[in-house]
């Protein structure tokens, strides 16, 4: 083998995973568009059904502290771990513990909405996000 073609199986090799990742940064962008015009939908449904927004709590990543927030939305989940706030971001509601946070209150940013709620986790429980908001619009002002 000459020297010069182990250059080009690198340089393909380094093209392939390049092309590789760019593929998987347009699915992924494509399936959080997808996902914001659901969480769209369900705040315009929200406001269209009446269900009043409620203002939203964080907890603790190690669960034992709930924390005011200046969000208010509405609750998708029965842990009351995610929620979409009255502007349509979606949020998950953990936050560091802490004294600050004890005091002033948590700022959760949101983050993009999953396309299935729940994919990956050790639980091993997913859900189509359509399929939760649609639940959290049935359930209505008692959820």
């Amino acid at each position: 083998m000459r020297e010069d073609d182990g250059l080009d199986w690198r340089e393909r090799q380094r093209r392939a995973v390049l092309a590789h990742a760019e593929a998987d940064a347009r699915r992924r962008a494509a399936e959080h568009a997808e996902a914001a015009e659901i969480v769209a939908w369900f705040v315009a449904e929200a406001n269209r059904r009446g269900l009043r927004p409620t203002r939203l709590t964080a907890r603790s990543y190690d669960g034992r502290g709930r924390y005011r927030t200046r969000l208010r939305g509405w609750y998708v989940d029965q842990a009351r771990s995610r929620a979409v706030d009255v502007e349509g971001r979606f949020h998950l509601l953990t936050v560091p513990a802490g004294l600050r946070a004890r005091l002033l209150g948590a700022d959760p940013e949101p983050s993009p909405a999953p396309l299935i709620v729940g994919a990956g986790g050790r639980d091993g429980e997913s859900i189509p996000l359509r399929v939760l908001l649609t639940r959290r619009l049935d359930a209505g002002n008692h959820a």
